[in-house]
């Protein structure tokens, strides 16, 4: 036996029940609510004629929560964030722990000089430079004929 429904004659929310049900169930699938929270921060990545720039958009960190490391030609971006909220002086029906962490990594192209990397956290933003190696720098000269 099922249960269903019925609005009890009346036409103006005939609709609605439908349409909260499926909101709630694309709102509510893991699929999309995984996609709508992203793990991972926005990168920008950026060349001039002497720098890389790799910017990511990490909001509510500070600089000591982040890890950089640069094995080889790959560069690491890690972060780790736990926080913890309590109060002693509260009964807890529920308490909420946040944690978040993520790690991305860039393949450094052969024409970065890896000894000349530098990272400031500004205004949320992480921003790392790779310095480019002499021979690969455009240089610009003026070629005179003879």
């Amino acid at each position: 036996m099922a249960l269903v429904k019925f609005n009890n004659g009346s036409t103006e929310n005939a609709v609605t029940p439908w349409f909260n049900d499926v909101f709630e169930t694309f709102f509510n699938n893991s699929f999309v609510s995984d996609r709508m929270i992203s793990r991972v921060p926005a990168a920008n990545i950026a060349e001039d004629d002497n720098q890389y720039h790799i910017e990511l958009a990490v909001p509510g960190l500070k600089k000591e929560d982040f890890k950089i490391n640069l094995d080889k030609n790959i560069l690491s971006i890690s972060a780790e964030k736990k926080l913890e909220n309590t109060d002693e002086s509260k009964k807890y029906n529920r308490r909420e722990y946040s944690y978040s962490s993520f790690i991305r990594t860039f393949t450094l192209p052969a024409s970065a000089d890896q000894g000349n990397i530098g990272a400031a956290y500004v205004d949320g933003v992480l921003r790392i430079n790779v310095a480019k190696r002499e021979e690969a720098k455009n240089i610009t000269k003026e070629i005179v004929i003879k």
